[in-house]
Formats: C-alpha cells, sequence, structure tokens
C-alpha cells in the first residue's frame, strides 16, 4: 500500500480534501475494467496494492460539513459560526455530519480499489474501527467501538473512551471502482471544539452534547501526535506493508480541478 504524509504544504483545509477527492477518483480510474469477453476481475491482492493510505495533520482550524449538511435551513448559520470561532468551513467527500478538528488531530484517509460500490461498508467500519481501538488500547485508553449518546456525526462504529466520549470518527464514501476510509482522531484540544460544535449543530438543529467531545490526551496523558501517528502506521504496516511515496502530478492537477467543490464562500 503506498503512503503518503503531510499537507504537501498547503495551508488551506480545502485543498486538504480536495487531495483525498483526487486520490479517490484517481484509485477508481485505474481499477475499473472494461466490460469485454476478455476482462478479468482484479483479484484482492492486486486491490490491497492498488490502496493508499494518506496521513496528515491539519494547518489550520477545520469545520468539515457533510453534504447532507448543506440541505439544513440553518446551513448558512452554521458556517457563519464556524467562521466566528476561528474555524475553516468546508464540504468533505465523505457521509456524515459536520466534524470540527484543529492542528492537534490526525487525519487518516485510506483509499483502495473495490469491486462491489454495494457491499462490504459496515465490514470496514468494524474492522477499522477495531483496528483504531487497538492503537488506543496500546496507549493506556480504555478504547471502545460504538455510538457515545449526544456525539457530533453520530455512528454506531466511533472509537470512545469508557463509553463516554468520542475520540475517533469515522465515515466512508463509495464510488465505482474505490473506497474511502477516513478516520479524524482528536489528539488534542477538545476544549475548543465543544463550543464550535455546540454552535454548528445548534444552527443546523441537530441534537448534540458537548460532554460527549474527548481528546486522546485527556485519556493517556503521555500520548501525541507523533507516538499517535506512529501507532496506527505501524498497525496498517503489519496489515500488508507501507510503502512511502509522493502525490503525483496528475492527482494534484485533479486535485486543483476539484478544490472549488470544497470550499465554501
Amino acid at each position: 500500500m503506498d503512503l503518503l504524509r503531510g499537507t504537501f504544504g498547503a495551508t488551506d483545509p480545502a485543498w486538504d480534501v480536495a487531495v483525498t477527492h483526487a486520490l479517490l477518483r484517481r484509485v477508481a480510474a485505474s481499477h475499473v475494467v472494461s466490460p469485454t469477453p476478455d476482462a478479468v476481475s482484479p483479484t484482492p491482492d492486486a486491490e490491497s496494492s492498488s490502496a493508499v493510505l494518506r496521513a496528515y495533520r491539519p494547518k489550520r482550524r477545520v469545520v468539515a460539513f457533510g453534504r447532507r449538511d448543506i440541505r439544513r435551513p440553518g446551513f448558512p448559520a452554521a458556517v457563519d459560526a464556524a467562521r466566528a470561532a476561528g474555524f475553516t468551513p468546508v464540504v468533505r467527500p465523505q457521509g456524515g455530519r459536520a466534524v470540527a478538528y484543529t492542528e492537534r488531530s490526525l487525519v487518516l484517509d485510506h483509499v483502495s480499489p473495490h469491486s462491489d460500490t454495494l457491499g462490504g461498508m459496515d465490514e470496514r467500519f468494524a474492522t477499522y474501527g477495531k483496528l483504531w481501538a487497538r492503537v488506543l488500547s496500546d496507549l493506556g485508553i480504555d478504547a471502545r467501538v460504538g455510538e457515545v449518546p449526544g456525539e457530533y456525526c453520530p455512528s454506531a462504529y466511533s472509537v470512545n473512551a469508557r463509553g463516554e466520549v468520542k475520540l475517533v470518527g469515522t465515515a466512508q464514501r463509495v464510488i465505482k471502482g474505490a473506497w474511502l476510509f477516513s478516520a479524524v482522531a482528536i489528539v488534542d484540544d477538545a476544549d475548543l471544539l465543544r463550543p464550535v460544535l455546540s454552535d454548528v449543530y445548534r444552527a443546523l438543529e441537530l441534537p448534540f452534547d458537548v460532554a460527549s467531545v474527548g481528546s486522546i490526551r485527556d485519556e493517556a496523558p503521555a500520548a501525541s501526535l507523533d507516538r499517535l501517528e506512529t501507532a496506527i502506521l505501524a498497525e496498517y504496516d503489519g496489515h500488508g506493508g507501507l510503502t512511502a511515496t509522493t502525490l503525483d502530478a496528475e492527482t494534484t492537477r485533479l486535485a486543483h480541478t476539484l478544490v472549488d467543490d470544497h470550499r465554501l464562500p
């Protein structure tokens, strides 16, 4: 699996989202097989070898809205609330509701070619939720997979601490030929996230409880971004190997064409 690390010098959160969207499109395009009589479906090993893992730490504070949020009557007010709190609003390609994160978070985007656009979503949520829980458990956290009452972007496959506070949110997007599994781990700054999420969810008229927001540092004070990133990449490396690479020119070009789809006026 190819490994991409960092934001590639950019500080625009919309660019970060566009790069991941471009990776999804590129992986899908390389995987689609024409329906000819001699066409052979890619094997699972081929799918694994074509996958990409991207790990990065945001350069700014971000509120990433889901596509469903855009249709809420209170969406303009939610965008204003994010900006007023010093967060840059963007629209993300994955599903789910609004999430917020800061420079003290880790974003992990896993893109893989896939032949079945209808199956496997729940299995991926469960598999990678457990993977994150193992990593956090090794850091000394009582990590569990499951929804915390009142959490932002609620999901049965969130990763929480003690069944009380959300630490890692996960989301997916599936298109013809590929899927994206994205995780946002809140390492620190829960105190900054609670008020902005409260304002955003109030504007969207969606339920939210500020007490559901936690951070990895609150649960394990010795943990750090470096330590978490090393641990999660080691976990992935042990499941099939990682090969460090750089962002190619074609993906960069495609990301430039997509960035305005994720930037809010």
